[in-house]
């Protein structure tokens, strides 16, 4: 068997699907299906069960995916050990970011990276927590910027800054006559908060609940992007939180309206996280290294409570 054969088998239990598969792997279904049936007939053994819609491994296939997911990435490490015995630092890197630190951090870092790293052809996505832990499992990123801790043993983080919670708080509420706020100062029944899918949004939950549920009887506003929902507090319908780096761009009309919590600040860790098989590392340490220079200046807290970004069970 080959190692191509064998990304082939992954490709197919990925998608469940043969001409999917083959799209994916750039080759013909037929050429596809062929080669996998020749590592079945070597092995004298099904990996797929056919007659199933959508496609599904056998008992055997699973165990023979989970070493071939082994086999592949010891395959690409081998490239890897040479490019880095090269000194080389360049070609295609798949990045993902969650949605709420893409536009704060990414035109603080990208410029300066690909002045000094011109080699290097960054792909970016922008992907919630799950569509990342996800993608890098399956080996379709090489890394991500993410809230952490995730308490994933199949993933690596290295941690990249601290970011304060920052609350913002319109002229009529109680508290906008405070220099400095307290969690005890929150209302999580009146916190306009980001649409499910976001760890910023789960962050928050886990600093403002308490044990206590929300409210279900009065109305509920959830949003994608934090502009809306400053807009939406400044028209009377509550608060809300923000990441520190995102209050920098703010009007400073705007920035009349904002609290700093009081130390222990309450602060999201953000972290860059990559699959234990550490491939391209010469690359992951080149975007740690470019953004902790960007970050120095801007992100000064020491003394803050980290809030996991995990949801509470």
């Amino acid at each position: 068997m080959t190692i191509t054969q064998l990304q082939y088998v992954l490709a197919v239990a990925e998608h469940k699907n043969f001409t999917l598969a083959a799209e994916k792997c750039f080759v013909t279904q037929p050429t596809l299906s062929m080669q996998i049936q020749k590592i079945e007939e070597e092995l004298n053994i099904l990996i797929f069960d056919r007659s199933k819609k959508p496609i599904q491994l056998t008992d055997i296939g699973q165990k023979i995916v989970n070493q071939a997911k082994n086999i592949v990435n010891e395959a690409d490490r081998i490239k890897d050990i040479v490019e880095q015995q090269k000194g080389f630092i360049g070609g295609e890197f798949r990045l993902g970011i969650i949605p709420t630190i893409m536009p704060t951090l990414l035109p603080m870092f990208l410029n300066n990276f690909i002045k000094k790293y011109p080699k290097v052809k960054l792909l970016i996505e922008e992907l919630n927590t799950d569509e990342i832990i996800v993608k890098l499992k399956n080996g379709h990123l090489d890394a991500a910027i993410a809230a952490t801790p995730l308490e994933d043993e199949k993933i690596k983080e290295i941690v990249l800054y601290f970011e304060p919670f920052v609350a913002y708080i319109p002229e009529h509420h109680h508290s906008f006559q405070k220099e400095e706020i307290e969690v005890a100062d929150l209302n999580i029944n009146e916190i306009l908060l980001l649409q499910d899918g976001h760890c910023f949004r789960d962050g928050i939950l886990n600093l403002c609940k308490n044990g206590t549920d929300v409210d279900q009887n009065n109305f509920q506003i959830q949003s994608g992007s934090f502009e809306t929902l400053i807009k939406l507090a400044d028209e009377g319908l509550g608060t809300t939180l923000l990441p520190y780096l995102h209050t920098l761009d703010l009007k400073e009309s705007d920035k009349l309206k904002l609290r700093n919590f009081k130390e222990p600040k309450p602060a999201r860790e953000v972290s860059l996280i990559y699959p234990k098989s550490e491939l391209k590392m010469q690359i992951i340490d080149a975007i740690r290294s470019t953004i902790a220079g960007v970050v120095k200046g801007a992100i000064v807290f020491q003394n803050v409570q980290i809030i996991s970004p995990l949801q509470k069970k």
